[in-house]
């Protein structure tokens, strides 16, 4: 038999369940008037006040400029090469690294992990960033894009924690066997530890997504800066024409039609991406 609630209980749900009512409708409405508005035409949407539940007067218009621009796909084909180098390439470093902090009786281990602990409170700044990539030659490449942001301390502490859950007696085990330390790591501890492995790839992939500040800063030709940084120039540009467009009346339904393309694959991805994130967080958070 269902136990009746309490008038407590029952105002307590209530309170709970309007908070998260109210708190999900504050985080889904930006993206849903996003897509409302990417679907109206440019005159209505100037023109509509309050909410946009619907498109004002629906259109395509914007979608048909928004592909016919080739700064969309230069970006999307940067961003897509960012990507394959850049996540494989942090990946291997991430592993490497967690790998060797996670083991037990290593030389020096302590001195290199307070130094390595110590980048994530304080860093060169911004402008020494700068004079080191153009003393290397990376101005103007997508290489310093990848390089600078190749390994992540905060992803190394996360992946350091799963890699020390490994049991002891499987890595030995596999030492007594004749296995070095390389093929220790790839046959023990990383097939042990993909679902932190697939939260990582993902904090690297989100993070390269969404990045747009260094290419923005280093690169000037507009044919290899990634989507992002072309999103941003058009949100903040006051002159369709910088962008390849005529000044239209679909110039305002343009930039919530680039911003929608531009985060169509990541909805796509993330829902498969869910349940190894929840489980390799909660392994990554356990220990250490």
């Amino acid at each position: 038999m269902k136990k009746k609630r309490s008038v407590g209980e029952r105002i307590f749900h209530f309170c709970n369940y309007s908070v998260l009512i109210i708190l999900a409708f504050i985080c889904i409405y930006p993206f849903w008037h996003s897509v409302m508005a990417s679907f109206s035409d440019g005159y209505a949407l100037i023109k509509s006040t309050g909410f946009l539940w619907r498109p004002a007067e629906f259109s395509l218009a914007a979608y048909e400029r928004v592909f016919q621009n080739n700064n969309i796909w230069t970006g999307y084909l940067n961003t897509l090469i960012l990507l394959v180098v850049g996540v494989p390439l942090s990946m291997v470093l991430t592993c490497l690294g967690a790998y060797f902090l996670s083991r037990e009786n290593v030389m020096f281990k302590k001195p290199i992990f307070f130094l390595i602990l110590l980048t994530m409170y304080f860093s060169g700044g911004m402008i020494p960033t700068f004079l080191n990539l153009k003393d290397l030659g990376l101005l103007g490449s997508l290489w310093g894009v990848i390089l600078p942001a190749a390994l992540s301390t905060y992803n190394l502490m996360i992946l350091k924690t799963s890699f020390g859950a490994v049991p002891v007696s499987l890595c030995e085990a596999a030492k007594i066997d004749g296995a070095g330390h390389l093929k220790i790591l790839v046959s023990v501890v990383i097939p042990l530890s993909k679902a932190s492995l697939a939260v990582i790839a993902l904090y690297y992939g989100l993070s390269i997504w969404n990045s747009w500040f260094w290419a923005d800063l280093i690169i000037s030709d507009a044919s290899k800066l990634p989507l992002q940084a072309i999103l941003r120039k058009m949100i903040i540009s006051t002159s369709p024409e910088e962008l390849g467009y005529e000044a239209d009346h679909t110039v305002e339904t343009l930039k919530y039609a680039t911003m929608v393309v531009s985060i169509i694959p990541i909805l796509f991805i993330y829902p498969f991406m869910q349940k190894r994130f929840t489980k390799g967080v909660l392994i990554g958070s356990v220990k250490g």
